[in-house]
C-alpha cells in the first residue's frame, strides 16, 4: 500500500495498536518502507517519533522494536487519564469555540441515536471522535496531544469488555457537553471524572508480564486510589 510520507507515522502507530506488529517484534526500515510504499527516510523519522511516544524502543543489535510495556506502565496510563480527562473537560468549558460546540452536539446526537439502534461498531469510533474534539476544545495543545496519545496507548494495551449500557455512556457524554455549553467548568470536571472512572472499569489488559511475554489476560486493570476531588455527581441528573 502506498501512503503519503507524512502519514507513515500514523500508519505504523495504527498497525501497532491493531496488533499487526506484535509486542517485542522488530521493525526494520526496509520492510516498513516496502509495506507503505515510501522511502526509508520518512520511516526513520516515524520510528523516532514513535519511540518518543513509547510505542517503539531501540535495542542493541536488534534496532527498532515494538515496545513491551509492563502491567504497571499500563495501569499508570489509566491513572493519568483519570486525572487529565476531567481537567480537559473543565478547560473546554472555559475555552471552547462555537465550532467545537457544534461538533460536540452533533456527535452526542449521533451517538445517542446509534446507541438506541445498537450500532456498537459506530459507537467506538464516535466515542474516540468525541473525546478528541473535547480535548481540542480545551485550548491547550500540550494537553490535547497528551490526551490523544494516551487514548492511542490505552487502545493498544487494553481491550474494552463490559456490560455498560451504551445509552448511559452517551447520556454522560451529553451531560459533559451541557456543562461545557454553560461554561460550568466544575460540573464538566465532575461528570467527566465519573465517566472516565466507569469506563476504566471495563478495560482488560491484552497481556500479562511474565516468561511468556505477550499473553492475554482476563483481568480487570484499574487505576487504584485515584479519586477526583470534586463532589460526587448525582447520576440520575446525567440523563437530563
Amino acid at each position: 500500500m502506498r501512503i503519503p510520507a507524512h502519514s507513515v507515522c500514523t500508519a505504523i502507530r495504527d498497525d501497532i495498536v491493531s496488533g499487526v506488529y506484535e509486542r517485542g517484534g522488530r521493525l526494520t526500515e526496509e520492510l516498513l518502507a516496502r509495506r507503505y510504499g515510501v522511502s526509508r527516510v520518512p520511516v526513520r523519522e516515524a520510528l523516532r517519533t514513535l519511540e518518543a511516544e513509547g510505542f517503539v524502543v531501540t535495542r542493541r543489535h536488534a534496532g527498532a522494536c515494538v515496545a513491551e510495556p509492563t502491567e504497571q506502565e499500563a495501569a499508570d496510563l489509566l491513572e493519568m487519564r483519570l486525572l487529565l480527562e476531567p481537567l480537559g473537560a473543565s478547560r473546554a468549558a472555559q475555552r471552547r469555540t462555537e465550532a467545537h460546540l457544534k461538533v460536540l452536539r452533533g456527535l452526542v446526537r449521533l451517538g445517542q441515536e446509534r446507541a438506541r439502534q445498537g450500532h456498537s461498531d459506530d459507537l467506538r469510533s464516535l466515542g474516540g471522535w468525541f473525546h478528541e474534539t473535547l480535548a481540542q476544545a480545551s485550548g491547550s495543545p500540550a494537553l490535547t496531544s497528551t490526551l490523544i496519545r494516551l487514548r492511542h496507548k490505552i487502545g493498544w494495551m487494553y481491550e474494552v469488555r463490559g456490560t455498560r449500557d451504551p445509552a448511559e455512556c452517551w447520556a454522560e457524554h451529553g451531560a459533559v457537553v451541557d456543562a461545557v455549553v454553560r461554561g460550568d467548568g466544575e460540573r464538566a470536571r465532575a461528570v467527566m471524572a465519573l465517566h472516565t472512572e466507569r469506563a476504566a472499569a471495563a478495560h482488560r489488559l491484552r497481556f500479562t508480564a511474565g516468561a511468556g511475554g505477550a499473553e492475554r489476560a482476563d483481568r480487570t486493570a484499574r487505576a487504584e486510589g485515584v479519586r477526583n476531588s470534586q463532589h460526587p455527581v448525582n447520576t440520575p441528573s446525567l440523563r437530563s
